[in-house]
C-alpha cells in the first residue's frame, strides 16, 4: 500500500473526497461511487494483475479501483470522460508513477495509441461500467478485435447474467451469443447497492471474460452471421421460418437455409447454440452463392 494515500474504497474516505473537491454523482453519467473495499479486491483477483501487465481501466471515477490496480504493480492507463475528475485523480492517486490518466470518451479514442504498447502485445481491461452505456463499449472492444487477454467488468446484474446465459434459457439472447463469440465468460460476484454511494437501486455482478485468440465458432460470413442472430432475437416469439424475414431473407430462403442446417422450421433463436447458428449461416451463405 502506497503509506501517503488512504485507501479511497471507503465511505468516509469517499465522502471527504467528495466533499473536499465539491463533486456529486453525475446521474447524466450514471456514476455510483464504489465504497466496498472486499469489492475492489474481488476485481483486481479477478484481473490476475501483475506488475508485468498493462490494464486499461475505463471510468476510474475518483481512483477507488484504480488504486486497487496500482497496487498489483500493473502498469494502469485509466479512461475518464467527467472532464473535473483529472484533477481530482492527480491528487487521490498522487504517489502511484504507474498510472496515467486519460481524459477522453472511450468509443472515440484509439485505444492502441494511449496504451503505447508494441504492435499486438496483450493487455487487460478492468471497467466500474455506468450502465447506460456497458453494452455498446463491451462490443465495441470486442468488435476491435485489440489484442485482449481478460475484460473484466462491473455491470448490473440482468446484463451479466444474459452475458452468460445458455441456449434455452430465457436470458439467452443475441448479447450472450455475441459475447460468447469472443470470449469465455463467468460470474465472479454479486455486488449488492449497499457497495456504492450513492446506491443504485439494482444489484450489481462482477464477470470476467477470456477473450479467445479465435472465435468459439468460425462462420464463413462474420456479417451474416450476426445479421442473422440479430433477427433471430428481433422478435422472440417469431419462429426461425419468420424471424429471418428480418435479416432480408424470403420466406422460401428461410426455409431453404433451415432445412440445409438440419434445423425445424418452428424452432426459436434462443433454442440454437452457437454452432446452430453458424451452421444456418453457412446453409444461407451457400445457397446465396448457389444461386448467383
Amino acid at each position: 500500500m502506497n503509506a501517503s494515500t488512504p485507501i479511497i474504497a471507503d465511505p468516509k474516505v469517499t465522502r471527504h473526497i467528495l466533499s473536499a473537491f465539491h463533486l456529486r454523482a453525475s446521474k447524466r453519467l450514471g456514476q455510483n461511487f464504489l465504497v466496498d473495499r472486499s469489492v475492489v479486491q474481488g476485481i483486481v483477483d479477478a484481473a490476475e494483475l501483475s506488475p508485468a501487465d498493462t490494464v486499461l481501466e475505463i471510468g476510474p471515477g475518483i481512483g477507488t479501483l484504480t488504486q486497487g490496480l496500482a497496487e498489483t504493480g500493473a502498469r494502469v492507463v485509466a479512461v475518464e470522460l467527467d472532464k473535473k475528475l483529472p484533477a481530482v485523480l492527480a491528487e487521490t492517486l498522487k504517489g502511484y508513477d504507474n498510472v496515467t490518466i486519460v481524459p477522453g470518451d472511450i468509443l472515440k479514442l484509439n485505444i492502441s495509441e494511449i496504451l503505447g504498447l508494441p504492435n499486438r502485445s496483450r493487455f487487460k481491461v478492468v471497467a466500474n461500467l455506468p450502465y447506460y452505456i456497458t453494452t455498446p463499449i463491451i462490443m465495441t472492444l470486442l468488435e476491435q478485435r485489440l489484442p485482449i487477454e481478460r475484460l473484466v467488468t462491473m455491470v448490473q446484474k440482468e446484463v451479466a447474467v444474459r452475458m452468460t446465459a445458455r441456449p434455452g434459457s430465457k436470458d439467452y439472447g443475441a448479447l450472450s451469443i455475441a459475447v460468447q463469440y469472443f470470449t469465455v465468460p463467468r460470474m465472479v460476484m454479486d455486488v449488492p447497492p449497499r457497495a456504492f454511494m450513492p446506491a443504485p437501486e439494482v444489484t450489481s455482478a462482477v464477470i470476467a471474460c477470456h477473450v479467445q485468440d479465435v472465435p468459439t465458432v468460425r462462420p464463413q460470413d462474420e456479417k451474416l452471421f450476426f445479421r442473422l442472430v440479430r433477427a433471430a432475437f428481433g422478435q422472440r416469439r417469431k419462429t426461425l421460418l419468420n424471424a429471418l424475414t428480418g435479416a432480408g431473407l424470403t420466406k422460401e430462403e428461410s426455409r431453404a437455409g433451415l432445412a440445409a442446417a438440419g434445423i425445424a422450421e418452428n424452432m426459436r433463436g434462443e433454442q440454437l447454440s452457437l454452432a446452430d447458428f453458424a451452421r444456418l449461416s453457412d446453409a444461407v451463405g451457400d445457397l446465396a452463392k448457389g444461386a448467383e
